[in-house]
């Protein structure tokens, strides 16, 4: 090794900007957060568990499926979000909230399989900032 030699400069990826699209819907911005809030150990899933973080006030967003077929369940979640002033949004089914909070198996297509659905979910950690976790972010600002 001579000291004539130059080192390469290391560029780190860009690949995540590059994935994120800056005009994305809501649905797709809750569910890169979710990925991401999980990736941090983030995420707690079921009512005991949420009804406990929303209570300690640790919640930063809980995230509600609206076709839960039990409406003290709804209610309740409702009430403390309300009396705990916690972020709270809905996604249409159980089972895509199930599947974006890791409840299901991935086959080798990377499609998910015996996705169990989950009525309720809180974030109690985003991890990093992206341009998904700003528009749910927006959004709730907004509302």
């Amino acid at each position: 090794m001579s000291g004539d030699e130059a080192v390469a400069p290391v560029v780190p990826p860009v690949a995540e900007a590059a994935a994120i699209p800056e005009d994305m819907d809501l649905m797709t911005a809750v569910q890169l957060t979710i990925r991401k809030s999980r990736a941090y150990g983030g995420v707690v899933r079921g009512l005991h568990e949420s009804a406990k973080l929303i209570e300690k006030r640790v919640a930063q967003l809980c995230v509600l499926a609206e076709d839960c077929n039990q409406p003290d369940y709804v209610k309740l979640v409702k009430a403390l979000c309300a009396d705990h002033n916690i972020n709270l949004l809905t996604v249409p089914s159980a089972k895509t909230l199930g599947e974006w909070a890791g409840l299901c198996k991935i086959d080798s297509e990377g499609n998910a399989r015996k996705v169990v659905g989950c009525s309720c979910l809180v974030i109690k950690d985003y991890g990093e900032d992206s341009t998904a976790l700003n528009i749910v972010k927006k959004h709730i600002e907004s509302n």
